[in-house]
């Protein structure tokens, strides 16, 4: 399975890729409650996609545009409202560097080219009719995921 197909990552993997130590991420846990990685039967923390790049966000937010811990935790809170932390979380190659992401503080939306953000967002009243790409891609999903649950005796 390559990383962009990986459902759970460690905080290990999470804070490499970040570029952080593990001890940052599990304090920002305390501080952001957006940043809230389930837990296995083992207590160790399973980050998920979701996860990663909220953690890359937050470290964008506090090491590059020098915002504080309160200041970033309020910026975040207003990409929630706007919609605009979904839309990064949902879009951003999390793979890259932290650099690859960056919100515009005028626009609260990623800057980086993106098909996705060109998108119009469907509002719970309006009907989805998801691309037959997304369905297969969905499919893996659940696939890959039951498999995981059967290996580890969860299913």
């Amino acid at each position: 399975m390559t990383e962009e197909e990986k459902l759970f990552y460690t905080i290990g993997e999470v804070a490499q890729i970040v570029d952080v130590k593990p001890y940052v991420l599990r304090y920002w846990e305390t501080e952001f409650r957006k940043l809230n990685p389930p837990k296995s039967v083992t207590g160790q923390r399973s980050y998920r996609q979701r996860d990663l790049r909220i953690a890359l966000t937050i470290k964008r937010l506090l090491y590059e545009e020098k915002y504080t811990i309160a200041g970033a935790v309020k910026k975040l809170e207003e990409l929630d409202e706007k919609e605009g932390l979904n839309q990064l979380v949902n879009s951003t190659d999390f793979t890259s560097k932290p650099e690859a992401i960056q919100i515009s503080p005028a626009e609260g939306r990623s800057t980086k080219e993106n098909p996705l953000l060109s998108q119009e967002i469907v509002s719970p009243t309006q009907s989805f009719s998801p691309s037959p790409e997304k369905i297969l891609e969905l499919k893996k999903l659940i696939s890959s995921t039951n498999e995981i649950l059967k290996k580890h005796n969860l299913a």
